[in-house]
């Protein structure tokens, strides 16, 4: 979940951030707002008898109180834990027999729960997320259980992975201040120590209809979707003490970190760096788009300025990227890494990829490669019309960090009008060393010599 770095051991990285986008006038979407303060969201697409219920809390990772680092995801956990009304595994056991499936994942921003059913059984969806919304039940049993599970996802995931392991150190380098340097799944010792009053203090402040958005996309109706949203939603009542969410502001960062990560369950030793970049701004979303096609650009696939330059033609490395994700309340990060080749080692290969970036600056951007790539663009819009799934995700995400609808609908003619100058102006503006976490995976036996 930890941004860039759970992908690399495939050493594939797809441009998700294309596929994710959908011309506005393709798409019938209708919002309005319920008395209580939830936002809906409806997405109409009666291709197929299928509808995805999403509801998003503005509530992740970075809004935990500093010390109870997991709490969000401990208590996506147990929402799947009995209500008043449902007994402990009830939930997912009758999305299953209705034909559907469930889940919920938890970022930095933000804690999104769905179900993927048929269209006539969107009632009982509602019916069901509304009364855990407001009706989990925190026993001391249930919490023990379930912290188990987390810390063993943990181990899994984090604890057993040296990318992962790397990635965490590196995030908490990246940010001096703000909670986005904190892990999403939390620290062990935190997890460990977190008590029934803590989850339930971060629920009764955080879970309530004016701290969340509805998304249903598929074969519905916006009519449809509000009586039922008025039945179930409305009549839960607001939380008049809800915190006003202010995030935590970075200090000028003028200083480049380095971090050595041995560990002898490395594979493939590489070399990750990350830079401080700004996110998608509300009504202002060009530096963003930019940076979204300058990922693309310099490390988005194999015609790659920096697969052409590393891999073909020095071939320094066996695989080389770069990434960025936008879709962030605060300043997200901009990523690059180089996977060496045979007998390179990670101090040559570093070299070999900044003399890459500075060349990139001084060569430009190839129109016909951007040309490509928007050709490719408008072509993943139109797939993105086929899943109920992406187009929930899409709105739900962008306005649970604070982004519009319109925001949303006008990304996609944003990514299409950017210049290549812009996408220049955008590497020298971010491609900043005192903004930077240079970090390299290795071994314990290596002879590497960091610079």
């Amino acid at each position: 979940m930890d941004r860039l770095r759970s992908a690399l051991s495939a050493f594939v990285f797809s441009t998700v951030a294309f596929a994710n986008t959908a011309t506005a006038q393709e798409e019938a979407v209708t919002t309005f707002t319920l008395a209580n303060g939830m936002e809906v969201v409806v997405v109409e697409d009666n291709r197929a008898p299928v509808v995805q219920h999403m509801v998003w809390y503005r509530a992740g990772s970075a809004d935990e109180p500093a010390g109870e680092s997991g709490v969000a995801h401990f208590l996506e956990h147990l929402m799947f834990k009995a209500t008043d009304t449902l007994a402990d595994g009830e939930f997912s056991a009758v999305v299953s027999a209705n034909g559907g499936r469930d889940n919920a994942f938890t970022s930095y921003d933000y804690t999104a729960y769905f179900q993927r059913v048929a269209a006539d059984r969107l009632g009982i969806m509602m019916q069901m997320e509304a009364d855990r919304m407001r009706n989990i039940r925190f026993t001391e049993e249930n919490v023990a259980i379930e912290r188990g599970v987390v810390l063993e996802e943990r181990k899994q995931r984090t604890d057993s992975n040296p990318r992962a392991l790397l990635g965490e150190q590196m995030n908490a380098a990246q940010y001096l201040n703000h909670r986005y340097g904190v892990p999403i799944i939390g620290w062990r010792h935190e997890i460990e120590a977190l008590s029934h009053a803590d989850l339930r203090d971060f629920y009764e402040t955080y879970y309530y209809p004016n701290n969340a958005i509805l998304v249903v996309s598929g074969d519905v109706t916006a009519d449809e979707v509000r009586v039922l949203a008025e039945e179930h939603y409305g009549v839960i009542p607001a939380n008049p003490d809800l915190p006003e969410r202010a995030g935590s502001i970075e200090p000028p960062q003028t200083v480049e970190r380095r971090l050595v990560y041995r560990d002898a369950r490395v594979a493939q030793p590489y070399v990750s760096r990350s830079y401080l970049a700004p996110e998608r701004d509300p009504g202002d979303q060009r530096a963003a788009a930019a940076l979204t096609l300058l990922a693309e650009v310099l490390g988005g696939g194999q015609t790659s300025y920096m697969t052409e330059k590393l891999q073909f033609e020095s071939q320094k490395a066996v695989f080389s990227g770069a990434f960025y994700r936008g879709v962030s309340r605060d300043d997200t990060t901009f990523d690059v890494v180089i996977v060496p080749a045979p007998g390179v080692s990670l101090e040559e290969a570093e070299a070999a990829m900044d003399e890459t970036l500075a060349q990139f600056v001084v060569d430009g951007v190839d129109p016909e490669q951007l040309d490509r790539i928007k050709y490719q663009l408008r072509a993943s819009q139109i797939y993105a019309r086929d899943d109920v799934d992406r187009i929930a995700r899409r709105y739900g995400a962008a306005l649970a960090v604070g982004l519009s609808v319109e925001d949303v609908q006008a990304w996609p003619d944003v990514l299409q009008s950017i210049t290549p100058d812009e996408i220049v102006a955008a590497a020298r503006d971010v491609l900043n060393p005192g903004t930077s976490v240079t970090g390299w995976l290795t071994r314990p036996d290596t002879t590497e010599v960091t610079q």
